[in-house]
């Protein structure tokens, strides 16, 4: 089988194809603009195994003609910054995440192939996640056991969650994607299944306030800099649950070889409950890694974006495929730390 994937020389591109070869025999080609910085260091990653690389944009359609037949495309491709257009520049955001869908829904009908599409939980209403009844458990925000609404409960947020609403214009062009997914299913019997991914890390990821805060907040630990809690009181409560990157790979492993079972559906894939942590516990567990102890800031403004709480309920892809997360909170923040600690002179240089 061939396999495409779109935003291949990313952070979640490049594991994904990694992780497919290391358990089939496939020919796994990743396309990628290498416009982030840190992608390029994927290309050794990636040669040695035994991936091809295409320099390419998903913006533009000359550039995807140049690809071979393939029977999977696997859609990585975004400007992944929840921050993106606030500063008035929209035109990256919406070209890449929008029109770059289409294009590569255009690429896969041509080809007769089938697509798993990586969405976000950022397609959830900015609003409704921040009406939250949220209650201050220790060094965190939690839902109350005893209460629940539409789409969440203490088990957290569903697939049924509102999105009406803002929700960035990062989750508004990938919400917008899904539709268009959805509607190429439905029109040209293109198999599809989307993934609305929690927060996901692990290492090789180039991580930044707005995209990897577990390996921003490891980074800062390891080799110094500034750190803060910004938002919702300035006291680091707010909570993320976090997937390691080898368990999406599992995950879009299994969706591939059994793409009757899941064709169609919309799944929330996240760390679930058990794997979720906020700003000051991660802090906690990065001290006691690397020793260090940073003198964090504290800001009270809250940012347009920001939203106090998310954890995935993975109910719905646990009954379908019998997947479940399996890295912990503390193993995925060893892996991170044993990266950045094996691979120091490579990063300082983008991280620090």
């Amino acid at each position: 089988m061939r396999v495409l994937i779109t935003g291949g020389a990313g952070f979640v591109g490049s594991n994904l194809a990694l992780g497919l070869r290391r358990h089939h025999d496939w020919h796994i080609v990743c396309l990628d603009n290498l416009k982030r910085r840190g992608s390029e260091l994927a290309l050794k990653r990636l040669a040695a195994g035994g991936v091809e690389f295409i320099h390419g944009d998903v913006r533009n359609p000359a550039d995807l003609e140049t690809v071979s037949r393939f029977d999977f495309l696997i859609e990585c491709s975004a400007e992944p910054s929840v921050r993106a257009g606030y500063d008035g520049a929209a035109r990256q955001v919406v070209e890449t995440n929008l029109n770059g869908t289409f294009n590569c829904l255009e690429l896969a009908r041509g080809h007769g192939a089938a697509m798993v599409f990586i969405s976000t939980s950022r397609v959830y209403s900015i609003a409704a996640l921040r009406m939250l009844p949220l209650v201050r458990a220790g060094a965190r925000l939690d839902l109350p056991p005893d209460e629940s609404g539409e789409g969440w409960s203490h088990q957290s947020i569903t697939e049924n969650f509102s999105t009406a609403g803002s929700r960035s214009l990062y989750g508004t062009t990938k919400l917008a994607s899904e539709l268009l997914v959805e509607e190429y299913r439905a029109m040209y019997a293109m198999p599809a299944v989307i993934n609305r991914c929690g927060v996901i890390t692990g290492p090789w990821q180039m991580g930044k306030v707005d995209q990897g805060f577990l390996v921003l907040w490891a980074a800062r630990h390891l080799y110094g800099g500034a750190l803060g809690y910004s938002g919702f009181g300035g006291d680091g409560l707010q909570v993320r649950d976090l997937l390691h990157v080898e368990d999406l790979s599992d995950l879009v492993r299994y969706q591939m070889n059994h793409l009757g079972a899941v064709d169609g559906r919309t799944f929330n894939v996240g760390g679930g409950v058990a794997n979720s942590i906020s700003l000051r516990e991660l802090t906690a567990l990065c001290e006691a890694r690397t020793d260090r102890r940073l003198s964090l800031t504290s800001e009270l403004a809250t940012r347009p974006d920001d939203i106090p709480y998310y954890v995935s309920n993975n109910h719905s892809v646990t009954n379908a495929t019998g997947w479940a997360p399996k890295h912990s909170v503390e193993q995925t923040l060893d892996d991170v730390v044993n990266w950045l600690a094996d691979n120091r002179n490579e990063l300082v240089p983008i991280l620090r």
